[in-house]
């Protein structure tokens, strides 16, 4: 029997699209940006290897396509083709269109009201990425207003992005997702020469641990004051991908632009049974013993009984043996590692304990 097909995103990558890597202008510097497309095709080789139903691409408009009749803080493309150019490079792109209306009705249903266009050019912050991914499709095209205020919320495009992955889900589909923007930059501005270093760096401390949640705490004002408004697109994906680690984190500083990677390709751990909580759930199996206990800490006859002949009391009980001696010396440490609640096990020592002090004043 093969494999069952995992759904949903099972890969990803956040990375740079400025223009400068097409144009070269004198001013960039070269090995910096051989360094970002060699990362950028190895990631590609990655990430293709997973072998995907689909790739999602998202990125921002710099105000050639939504910008004055309609300005959606999200867009989905489901057309049959993705068409446009930029520095004389043209980029074609075959759409996931029936995948693309599924998913646009799935949201519905979910509460967003995404927007979607058949015809809009695919400009250099999706041409970009691909090309240096060496990724042509199928592919389904998120737009994310970043330029043109007022801009969603993060908090609404990591929820977006958990949606979709649900969508995807429920499609039976699996997903790269594709996220590009930042890091910090003020194109067009007075500010473009001063990337903020600082911020990005401690942006990527935490995400690097796979705290992706982290893009949360980031509101509009800090998101302009440190150039990096387009980390909305990097907010829908960490929604789709959730806390998962990257498995490569990169960040190469130039004048005018702080050119991040951090991509995942490694099968998601399933991290769960790595968190031990320190007051778990109460356990079927420990049940009987569960309400010994919480009757010892809240009924005062259960625990005149216990008192004056813990024995006897422990030896009427329907418990094993294990469970027996625990209780008989009230060992809280022995009854936790089985499973007990810790709150329980102590509260019921602790009214034991009292009530024994009273007895004896």
């Amino acid at each position: 029997m093969a494999p069952k097909k995992q759904s949903g995103v099972i890969g990803g990558v956040f990375m740079a699209h400025a223009p400068q890597f097409f144009t070269l202008p004198e001013s960039e510097d070269r090995k910096i940006v051989n360094r970002v497309k060699r990362l950028a095709k190895s990631n590609g080789k990655r990430l293709k290897e997973l072998r995907p139903d689909v790739f999602i691409s998202i990125s921002n408009d710099h105000a050639n396509q939504f910008v004055l009749h309609c300005v959606p803080p999200f867009a989905l493309h489901r057309g049959n083709i993705a068409r446009g150019s930029f520095a004389g490079k043209k980029f074609e792109h075959q759409i996931a269109s029936n995948e693309s209306t599924d998913l646009i009705r799935y949201l519905y249903k979910e509460g967003f009201d995404v927007s979607y266009t058949s015809t809009a050019e695919v400009e250099y912050s999706i041409g970009i990425p691909l090309s240096f991914l060496d990724i042509q499709g199928p592919l389904i095209p998120l737009f994310v207003n970043a330029y043109v205020p007022p801009q969603p919320r993060m908090e609404r495009c990591y929820a977006l992005g958990e949606a979709i992955n649900r969508g995807l889900i429920s499609q039976g589909l699996s997903a790269v997702v594709i996220a590009s923007g930042g890091m910090s930059h003020f194109p067009g501005t007075d500010r473009y020469a001063n990337p903020d270093l600082d911020f990005d760096r401690k942006v990527l401390d935490e995400l690097k641990t796979g705290n992706l949640r982290y893009l949360l705490s980031l509101d509009e004002k800090s998101m302009d004051d440190s150039g990096n408004i387009e980390l909305r697109c990097w907010g829908v994906a960490a929604g789709m991908l959730g806390e998962r680690k990257p498995d490569l984190v990169s960040l190469d500083p130039s004048w005018h632009h702080n050119y991040a990677t951090l991509a995942w390709w490694k099968e998601e751990k399933n991290t769960k049974s790595d968190f031990r909580p320190h007051y778990p759930e109460i356990i079927p199996d420990r049940l009987d013993l569960t309400v010994v206990l919480h009757k010892l800490a809240n009924d005062i006859r259960e625990r005149d009984l216990y008192i004056s002949d813990p024995e006897g009391y422990v030896g009427a009980l329907k418990l094993n043996s294990k469970e027996k001696k625990a209780l008989l010396n009230l060992q809280d440490d022995e009854m936790v590692q089985m499973g007990v609640h810790p709150f329980l096990s102590f509260m019921a020592r602790l009214h034991i304990e009292r009530a024994k002090k009273i007895d004896n004043q």
